[in-house]
């Protein structure tokens, strides 16, 4: 049995949240795309990232990272 399927660095340079525009972090072991700034998690199906917002789901509390500062 093969282990998750590997995102192309390429693609993963090109893609960005579709709510946010913002940039997406790629989390091998759930094969899921993250936007920390929408705290939404793409799927990865079968090596395809599904960048629907209807499809993604929220992330945890625990999933998201420290709040960002504004600039000053």
């Amino acid at each position: 049995m093969e282990g998750p399927a590997e995102i192309d660095p390429k693609l993963l340079e090109i893609l960005v949240c579709p709510l946010t525009k913002g940039p997406l972090r790629y989390d091998r072991a759930a094969q899921e795309l993250i936007s920390e700034e929408a705290g939404l998690a793409y799927p990865i199906r079968d090596g395809i990232p599904i960048m629907l917002v209807d499809e993604a789901r929220a992330l945890r509390d625990d999933e998201q990272g420290p709040p960002k500062l504004p600039p000053p």
